[in-house]
């Protein structure tokens, strides 16, 4: 099905027409035009809005992934201590990412379901030393949002050199203080709560980051190191996306003229009419607790009765998409995504009624 009726998965997002439209302009050579250069300021000015940083923001042709892979091998040689916090798939994963290139990882983990807890991530920071503490924000997997701010205190507390934080399925959809937690390593993709498609990826950086940056010397078509004076220098490390820029600039400045309080609202409110809809259908949330759970996406119990292959084929005869799980989750949760265009009540409860027909059988 290429475009769905009630699109409900938790990224890449619904596009609004107006961010679309960005993409029909026949646009010249970005390198040699004062224009590309004027929207790429206009547009890092837009994201720090956002994000709440004064950090510089290197906007990288590429999915989310491009960011997070690009500031673990930019910033990290082999040997460097990372304590890595997982509450799930993703943040799991990043440890990975850190071991693959010859960092000692140790992980303190949490169970899928729930969040991390600041009293035993602190201890771990004073027991490993680490160089990088790294987080997932929103653990898009579980539908969960763990506590950054308080991770990003003790971070500061410990003078641990570097936090990273995995913000794709939560930055402009939920409150993200880049500069106010502390987050050196801020990793952004463009298909979740922005709403526009997966093309872009984001990392706002730093001068700590930039002095591991330095440091580390990685190069490689993912390394931060150009974009430190990329756009001072006028001089990009590959061809620029025009026509991406031109949609994330348009997708910011709906963002920034609906007011990140609207906006943030706007996803709360969605999500408590997700989660109070499928209690009354007798869903169960998978996360252990309703205040673990995220404003961007909900994650739900599969029901056993029907299973989540024939669940999924119920709900997409009626033109509603949902997104599935992975690893250990897989079969056994589904989840909503009510982030960016998506995080509408009235969507919300299209999905919710499509639901209670697939289980009625209907």
């Amino acid at each position: 099905m290429r475009t769905y009726r009630v699109p409900m998965v938790p990224g890449p997002t619904a596009v609004p027409p107006a961010v679309l439209a960005a993409y029909q302009a026949d646009y010249g050579s970005a390198d040699l035009e004062d224009e590309y250069f004027d929207l790429y300021a206009q547009t890092e000015g837009q994201l720090q809005l956002i994000l709440q940083t004064r950090n510089q923001c290197a906007i990288m042709t590429g999915e989310g992934m491009l960011a997070l892979w690009g500031a673990v091998k930019s910033c990290l040689k082999a040997g460097d201590r990372v304590l890595a916090v997982s509450t799930g798939l993703f943040g799991s994963g990043i440890g990975d990412l850190a071991r693959s290139i010859g960092a000692q990882v140790e992980s303190v983990d949490f169970p899928w379901n729930a969040v991390a807890d600041p009293d035993q991530v602190e201890a771990a920071i004073k027991r490993v030393r680490p160089k990088m503490v790294t987080m997932v924000h929103c653990e898009t997997s579980s539908g969960t949002l763990n506590p950054v701010g308080a991770v990003g205190a003790l971070v500061a507390k410990h003078d641990v050199p570097l936090f990273y934080v995995d913000g794709v399925s939560s930055a402009a959809g939920t409150e993200l203080l880049i500069d106010g937690w502390h987050i050196d390593l801020g990793l952004i993709g463009t298909q979740k709560c922005l709403s526009s498609p997966p093309d872009l990826a984001i990392v706002t950086v730093s001068e700590r980051a930039w002095r591991a940056v330095d440091e580390v010397g990685y190069q490689g078509y993912d390394a931060l190191a150009p974009w430190k004076t990329a756009l001072s220098d006028r001089y990009f490390p590959y061809t620029p996306y025009w026509q991406g820029l031109a949609a994330l600039s348009q997708a910011c400045q709906l963002i920034l003229a609906e007011g990140l309080a609207a906006v943030f609202a706007r996803h709360a409110q969605a999500a408590q009419a997700c989660r109070q809809g499928l209690a009354e259908l007798g869903l169960e949330l998978y996360s252990g607790q309703e205040t673990y759970s995220s404003p961007t996406v909900t994650a739900v119990q599969v029901p056993g009765q029907l299973g989540w292959a024939e669940l999924d084929k119920r709900l997409r005869r009626r033109g509603v998409a949902v997104g599935g799980n992975y690893g250990q989750l897989a079969g056994k949760v589904f989840r909503l995504g009510h982030m960016g265009s998506q995080a509408r009540v009235d969507l919300v409860q299209e999905a919710l009624e499509a639901l209670r027909e697939a289980l009625a059988g209907e």
